[in-house]
Parts: C-alpha cells; structure tokens; sequence
C-alpha cells in the first residue's frame, strides 16, 4: 500500500427490495476503511425512490390526502439554500402505488396527486422558495390535475422556482399508455385516462399559456411533471439534478477508487440512471466497480465503454445465485468490495 491511503467514493443507487442506496454506500465505505483507505459516501438516485435520502436535509412531515383519498404522513425535505431553504419532494410518499396496496388494489381512475400540492403548499409556507420534485413511483395518472387544484386554491406558489427530477423522457398524453397497465389500468382504462390527459393538455393550455404535450418528460409520475410545467417548473433529469445539487463531479475528481451499482442493470440503466451517470463522469485512469443485483446481457461490456475510467461489472446473482443475492446482499457487497480492493492495492 502507498504511504498516502487511497480514496474510494461509494456512490450507489438502491439496490429495490433489498438495500437503500445508503446501505449499499455505507457497506462500502466500511470495507475500504478495512484496508486503510479514506472512503466517502454519496447515496445517489435518479429522482424516484431514494430521492429525499440522496438529497438530504431536515426531515420534515405533513398529514396530506394520499393517493385514493386517505390520508397518509408524507416526508419531505428542507435544505439551507443562498438566499431561501429548498424543499425537496419525493412524490410518492403522498401518491406512490405502494401507498396505494400496489396496481392490484389502485384505482387508476381515482388516484390523485391532491397530497403532492398539499406538499407543495407546505414546502412554500415554511419559507421554501425553491422547490424540487422527484417524480416516479406514482400511482397516479391524474396529469397534476389534483396537485395543481390545492396549489392554486392556497393562492398558488409566488416567488417560488419549480423544478420537477424525472428520469423518463415520456410524453404527457402517452403517460397512460406507457405507465398506466403498471399502476392496474386495463386497455380501455389506458383509453379514458389517454383522453382525459388530451383534455388536461388542452385546458392548461387556455388557462396557464403552457402546451405539456411537446415537453420531454412531461409524462413523468402520470404526467405529474407536465401539471408542474404548467405551473411554471423546468424539467431536469433526476440523476444530473442530484449530480449537481451534491457536486458529485468533484467527489469523483477526488476518488482513486468508484463504487457505484443498482438492483438491476439494463439498457436504461445507461440513459440517464445512476450507473450510467457515474460512469460517463469518471476521470480518466479512475478505477470503477460496478455492483448490481443482476445485469442484462451484454450490459457490462456497454456499461464499460461508456467510462474513462477503469470498470469491472459484478452481478451478485450471476456470481451467487438468486436465494444468496436477495437474502444476503450487503455481505456479498462486502465481500466483492473487498476483493476488488484487495487486487487494486496489489496493483
């Protein structure tokens, strides 16, 4: 080992169903502080799951109407900001599918943002003036409309900047048939929702000046992130926000050695998701270890070639089965980890 310990940056995505991001980072980090070196953590997400704890800030709570009606005690996020505090929403603890009993027990046609507005209102009345949205998770496909009916029944947001974090490049209309058979919407429910999101388009249009149908993305979270256009938001992609709002560049410009990973690897997991972001603003000569639950063919040599750096792809099902990668996955995180860094210090 050198005199001066290497650092290695932990800076993963969740691994869904089986670790936070924040265990996933904490697990590495202690095995690098094993051989000595200086290791960080940087809980990383794309603007779903996992939003608020990759953000961070003072966690906060508000009762609002969750996504069928019943009220649910939804978390949010306040971040000291230049001038204001940021809030940070992650619209699913107040209208995800999960609060919903999951697509069979939603009902798509009812399922409303109604609590992400009451969030929003919450976040602009304790001082926020910069409010970030994660969108994914949802078990809406109301197109904002609930959400934007509480913001402008509280007299809207003034003074506020909207940013919604999504990570699909969906279109608001085609938001039912692309998402809805996941939240329970059989084909003539995906029908009634497609026509009800071609009248939202058009009516925000007449009332706010705005047409969400061009917007990429504008689909995101049953077009919640279109409703937010509408109301003012820019639309950002979720990992490059977080990216950007946590200075991850310079965090990987300081690391020897990159950990990052995912549940799953796919062709989306290089377009715009945690793995393929890290990996694109690795330095060069960088060493980088790629963690997943399971990779799809091919996926770990495209995943290789996207990087400056030096990248190894481990998929912990490929290596130790299904049983051991669901049950088991912090310890193999650990023990892959040390592996790697074991061969990286002999190197």
């Amino acid at each position: 080992m050198s005199a001066q310990p290497r650092r290695l940056l932990a800076a993963s995505d969740k691994f869904r169903g089986t670790a936070s991001a924040a265990e996933v980072c904490a697990a590495a980090a202690a095995t690098a502080h094993q051989f000595g070196m200086v290791a960080s953590v940087l809980p990383l997400s794309d603007g779903g799951e996992g939003f608020l704890e990759a953000l961070g800030g003072a966690v906060m709570h508000s009762w609002v109407t969750g996504p069928l009606g019943a009220p649910v005690r939804a978390e949010w996020r306040l971040r000291d900001g230049p001038l204001a505090p940021v809030a940070i929403i992650e619209m699913a603890t107040a209208a995800g599918l999960a609060l919903a009993g999951g697509a069979l027990a939603n009902d798509p046609l009812r399922a409303t943002t109604a609590g992400v507005g009451e969030l929003l209102v919450a976040a602009w009345q304790a001082g926020a003036r910069d409010i970030i949205v994660g969108c994914g998770g949802s078990a809406t496909t109301d197109g904002g409309a609930g959400a934007l009916e509480v913001v402008k029944s509280c007299g809207g947001l003034p003074g506020a900047r909207l940013r919604a974090a999504t990570d699909v490049r969906t279109r608001f209309v085609d938001a039912a048939a692309i998402f809805g058979p996941q939240k329970g919407a059989d084909a003539q429910t995906v029908f009634t929702l497609t026509n009800r999101l071609e009248r939202l388009a058009e009516g925000y249009l007449r009332e706010f000046g705005v047409d969400v149908r061009g917007v990429a993305g504008g689909g995101a979270a049953g077009g919640l992130a279109g409703g937010l256009v509408a109301l003012g938001a820019s639309i950002h992609p979720g990992f490059d926000l977080v990216a950007e709002t946590l200075g991850l560049d310079a965090h990987l410009a300081a690391a020897d050695v990159v950990v990052t990973g995912e549940g799953r690897l796919d062709a989306t997991s290089l377009e715009g998701k945690v793995v393929g972001g890290v990996l694109r603003r690795l330095t060069p000569g960088t060493l980088a270890l790629v963690l997943v639950g399971d990779a799809a063919e091919g996926l770990a040599a495209r995943a290789s070639a996207l990087s400056a750096g030096h990248v190894r792809v481990v998929s912990l099902l490929a290596r130790y089965g299904r049983d051991a990668a669901f049950t088991r996955t912090l310890e193999l995180i650990n023990e892959v980890v040390a592996e790697f860094i074991a061969e990286t210090l002999r190197g």
